[in-house]
């Protein structure tokens, strides 16, 4: 089960990006654990300056970006290199 993490302090871009990665985790049937992060000393932990940023397990994949539903998903199951 993977990680989900949305760091920002719940501006329409933060809510977005988490409407977004919920979709993904529903198309791709994944369960995952979902979480909101707020504060910005938590923020700044995961080294994320710009808002919004994506964890997936712990690891920043995406900041300052709202990610569509197709970008999250590859993220969420990359594909293996060729």
């Amino acid at each position: 089960m993977k990680k989900i993490q949305i760091l920002g302090t719940g501006c329409a871009k933060c809510n977005q990006l988490a409407a977004n990665v919920k979709e993904a985790a529903q198309v791709l049937g994944e369960e995952v654990v979902f979480e909101k992060v707020t504060q910005i000393n938590d923020i700044m932990k995961f080294g994320c300056m710009t808002t919004p940023g994506l964890a997936i397990d712990g690891k920043v994949v995406s900041q300052g970006k709202v990610l569509n539903p197709d970008q999250i998903m590859k993220l969420m199951r990359p594909i293996a290199a060729e």
